[in-house]
C-alpha cells in the first residue's frame, strides 16, 4: 500500500485498536467519511468488499441483531439471542478470513444494540474477550450501544460500564444519544417526540466527559433529525449543521486546539442529499450508516435477472431455445445471486464517491 497509510500498523484486512482511531483521524483530516454497510450474508459482504477494493477505499462492515441472526440461519431459534450471537461471531470470522484478499483496511462492527438486546452484546463481547486472550486483540474492531430510548443518565452509565470492559482490549465504542426516527430491528421510533430527534451540545459533551477518562476510542451518534429508511421529501428535516455546534461547544469546554474534538456518526443515511452529507463530514462525521439503499440495490440485480430470464427458469429443462435445452446455467444460485452482488456493489461505489472515500488509500 502507499506510504500515505503509514499511520496504520495493519493495512489490509480487519483493523483494531489504535488503527481504528488513526483511520478516523485520517478521515477527519482528509475530509471524508467511511460508509458502514449492514451485511447479512457472505454475499453482501463480498458486494461491499468488492466496491471498496475497486475504489481504493476503507470500508466498515456491520451486523445488526437481526442481520446476525439471519447470518446464522432463519431456522435457528433466537429466544436467548443465540442465533444473533452465533451469527455475529460467524460473520466476524468469515470477514476476518476473506478481508485480506481484498487488500483494504476493514472495520468490523456491530450495529444498534438497545437495552432489550444487551444479552446479544454480552454474547459477542465474551467472544471478543476469548479471542483477545488467544490473539492479543478483540474479534471485532468496534461495537455500538444504542440506549437512546432510556434516560440520558442510564444511557451514559451503561456505556461507561461496557466501555470499561472494551477498553481493556483497546476496542472502539460507538454510542447513540438522542434517538434516530423510523424503525429498525424491532426498535420503533416512528411516533417519537420530534424534539428528541435533535441532541443538544451539552448532552453530547456529557458523553465525552464520561467516556474520555476511560479511553479516547469512541464515537458519538448524536441525533440531528435522522430517520432510518427512505421517506418522502419533506417528511424528514435533517439539521447536520447542529454537529458543528457540538464540536464548537466541546472545543470550548476542553480548551482543545482541534476544531473537531469529537468523532461523530451519521445514522439514517439512505435518501439523504449530497449537501447534508457534506455538512456532516465538514463537522466531523467519520462514519455513515447505509442499509436501506443497499438492500434495495441488492434486490434490483436479482429482480431484473428473474424478469429477463423468466422463460429460462420456469423448469430445469426446456426454454425458448428448445424443449430439451437444460437451464442449469440460468438457475444456478451463483448466477442470479451474483447479479444482486453487482448492483449492491454499484450502490456502495456510489456512496464511496458521495462520502469522498474513494481513492483515499
Amino acid at each position: 500500500m502507499p506510504d500515505q497509510l503509514s499511520f496504520l500498523k495493519r493495512k489490509t484486512g480487519v483493523i483494531v485498536g489504535d488503527d481504528v482511531r488513526n483511520l478516523f483521524l485520517h478521515a477527519q483530516k482528509k475530509g471524508f467519511a467511511i460508509p458502514a454497510i449492514n451485511v447479512t450474508s457472505s454475499s453482501t459482504v463480498v458486494a461491499a468488499l468488492e466496491a471498496a477494493r475497486d475504489n481504493n477505499s476503507p470500508i466498515i462492515l456491520q451486523t445488526s441483531q437481526g442481520g446476525a441472526a439471519y447470518f446464522a440461519g432463519k431456522g435457528v431459534k433466537n429466544s436467548n439471542q443465540e442465533a444473533s450471537i452465533g451469527g455475529a461471531v460467524a460473520a466476524a470470522h468469515y470477514i476476518r478470513s476473506v478481508a485480506p484478499l481484498y487488500g483494504i483496511p476493514v472495520i468490523l462492527h456491530t450495529d444498534h444494540c438497545a437495552k432489550k438486546l444487551l444479552p446479544w452484546f454480552e454474547g459477542f463481547l465474551a467472544a471478543d474477550e476469548a479471542y483477545y486472550k488467544e490473539h492479543g486483540e478483540p474479534l471485532f474492531s468496534s461495537h455500538m450501544l444504542d440506549l437512546s430510548e432510556e434516560t440520558d443518565d442510564e444511557n451514559i452509565a451503561t456505556c461507561v460500564k461496557y466501555f470499561k470492559r472494551m477498553a481493556k482490549m483497546n476496542q472502539w465504542l460507538e454510542m447513540e444519544i438522542g434517538i434516530t426516527g423510523g424503525e429498525e430491528d424491532g426498535v420503533n421510533n416512528e411516533n417519537a417526540d420530534k424534539e428528541l430527534l435533535y441532541t443538544k451540545p451539552e448532552t453530547v459533551f456529557a458523553v465525552h466527559k464520561a467516556l474520555a477518562p476511560i479511553s479516547p476510542n469512541f464515537s458519538i451518534a448524536a441525533a440531528f433529525g435522522n430517520v432510518h429508511g427512505v421517506y418522502k421529501p419533506g417528511n424528514v428535516v435533517l439539521r447536520p449543521s447542529l454537529l458543528g455546534d457540538h464540536q464548537k461547544y466541546s472545543k470550548e469546554q476542553l480548551k482543545s486546539e482541534s476544531d473537531k474534538p469529537l468523532f461523530l456518526v451519521f445514522h439514517g443515511g439512505s435518501g439523504s442529499t449530497q449537501e447534508e452529507f457534506d455538512t456532516g463530514i465538514r463537522n466531523g462525521v467519520v462514519k455513515v450508516n447505509l442499509d436501506t439503499d443497499c438492500q434495495y440495490a441488492y434486490l434490483i440485480g436479482i429482480r431484473d435477472y428473474v424478469l429477463k430470464k423468466k422463460d429460462y427458469i420456469m423448469s430445469q429443462v426446456g426454454n425458448p431455445e428448445g424443449d430439451d435445452k437444460p437451464n442449469k446455467k440460468y438457475f444456478d444460485p451463483r448466477v442470479w445471486v451474483r447479479e444482486g452482488e453487482k448492483t449492491m456493489s454499484a450502490r456502495v461505489t456510489e456512496a464511496l464517491n458521495i462520502f469522498h472515500t474513494a481513492n483515499q488509500l
